[in-house]
């Protein structure tokens, strides 16, 4: 068994989890990130949360105090002071390049971070990672480390602690770097720099997590070898976002559809959306008066909360669209009981899930799924009993789908509602993060350890 380790939870192991994007950043996998800690813990590890300022976040996606409510109170969070210079908007802090010429600024940024890590926007915190991680390692020894990407720079820091002081880690890749999962193909070769740092880095990692069986198989296949390190630990819903549908019964005109989540997916996949919308309201007599309200973070930095699709969505507001911004995380529940059925528009086919399509599956409502055929969101609702199937971004065949969770929604009490959260019982993600925790401290127990506390 590994030696007892000094400091707070003496008898503890010390894990260090780099999570660019923990709570309180308001993203999609701020949820994952909260939960990784707090399994952890829960497996018996003192864990210390590396992340960026929240200041920073404010420049980004923003940021959501209530999800600080659900972190273990006996995880550690220390916040660098990083953040992206392409995201600032005060003009007072531009250097004199800059205000000459911004486009060029941000290009020549971009390379400069190349040059430290093969990532554009993020490759220039290498140096910072790395310095930190190590004095943290000074300050207490670490027995492992846990990387969650993106941003993919963050492999550094595994990877400098692991050639310096020989401490094993893992990668959770999520949706995986050199796999590309809206397009459905491969990122990048395994000759480019981006190739060459996976390989290096997977090549020495003790485990593997990703978000799905077909990036696992895409892993599997391009690393042979690391075939039995590759984990599928889904994304999952938290039970706190799912809505009392006990004594919910049908629902009655005029309805309520929604949209929860990222406007992620391009302007021209929502335009799609609401022309089906549009149609199913013009055809369906349910739908005649029905509303469709989106929430939801829209854009980063300076077009936070506006932008392109912000405009489009406003155009249709004559059809019942309404646009109303972004959800706290201890708001969700009473947003989704509030909904008669739920809109799922998503990037990407296969290799894509989607974090939203498990808290959906667990709403107990009818579910229009806007997103490809083979697509995993489909694998994740197949069974579900008021989901309506997928067909694509094709306008007659959403409009159909729009008319039938209409009738659902109206032809569904408690029963068909209970029906569908246990459906969706085997993605709660504490359930889900909780094997993971598992599988990665057994493979802890199993690697052969030296005197000082870490693998050879």
């Amino acid at each position: 068994m590994p030696a007892p380790s000094d400091g707070p939870g003496r008898g503890r192991r010390h894990l260090l989890h780099v999570a660019i994007g923990f709570p309180p950043a308001a993203k999609s996998s701020t949820y994952r990130l909260r939960e990784t800690a707090n399994q952890m813990c829960a497996a018996g590890w003192d864990v210390t949360v590396v992340t960026i300022a929240r200041e920073s976040w404010e420049l980004e996606s923003g940021i959501d105090p209530s999800l600080l409510d659900g972190v273990d109170p006996r995880v550690r969070i220390v916040e660098l002071p990083l953040r992206r210079a392409d995201l600032e908007t005060d003009i007072r802090r531009f250097p004199e390049a800059r205000a000459a010429d911004p486009v060029g600024w941000v290009k020549k940024w971009r390379a400069r971070n190349q040059e430290s890590f093969p990532e554009p926007v993020f490759g220039g915190w290498r140096p910072a990672l790395e310095r930190a991680v190590l004095a943290l390692h000074r300050a207490r020894p670490v027995d492992l480390t846990l990387v969650t990407c993106t941003p993919y720079v963050t492999l550094s820091a595994a990877w400098t602690l692991w050639q310096q002081h020989r401490v094993p880690y893992a990668v959770d890749f999520r949706d995986g770097w050199s796999v590309d999962v809206v397009r459905s193909r491969t990122a990048f070769g395994p000759d480019s720099p981006e190739g060459r740092w996976e390989r290096k880095v997977l090549d020495e990692a003790l485990s593997l997590w990703v978000v799905n069986d077909p990036i696992a198989e895409h892993y599997r296949t391009r690393y042979p070898h690391l075939a039995d390190r590759v984990t599928v630990v889904r994304n999952g819903y938290d039970a706190d976002s799912t809505p009392d549908v006990t004594g919910r019964g049908a629902a009655k005109a005029p309805l309520t559809f929604g949209y929860l989540g990222m406007l992620s997916s391009t302007a021209g996949e929502w335009r799609a959306l609401l022309d089906a919308w549009r149609l199913a309201r013009s055809t369906e007599p349910l739908l005649a008066d029905a509303r469709f309200e989106v929430r939801g973070h829209s854009g980063f930095g300076a077009d936070r909360g506006g932008g392109p699709k912000v405009e489009l969505l406003r155009r249709y507001e004559d059809a019942g669209v309404h646009f109303g911004g972004p959800v706290h995380k201890a708001e969700v529940a009473g947003v989704y009981a509030r909904w008669d059925a739920l809109v799922l528009l998503v990037l990407g086919g296969r290799y894509m899930t989607s974090g939203k399509v498990y808290e959906y599956a667990a709403a107990g409502l009818p579910i229009v799924s806007a997103h490809a055929v083979d697509h995993d969101a489909s694998r994740v609702l197949a069974g579900h009993p008021l989901w309506t199937g997928a067909c694509g971004l094709d306008r007659d065949g959403l409009a159909a789908a729009f008319a039938h969770a209409a009738r659902l929604a109206v032809a569904s009490g408690p029963a068909e509602r209970l029906a569908a959260q246990a459906h969706a019982r085997r993605y709660a993600r504490s359930a889900l993060l909780a094997a993971g925790a598992r599988d990665l401290t057994a493979r802890m127990d199993r690697t052969p350890l030296l005197a000082g506390g870490h693998t050879p």
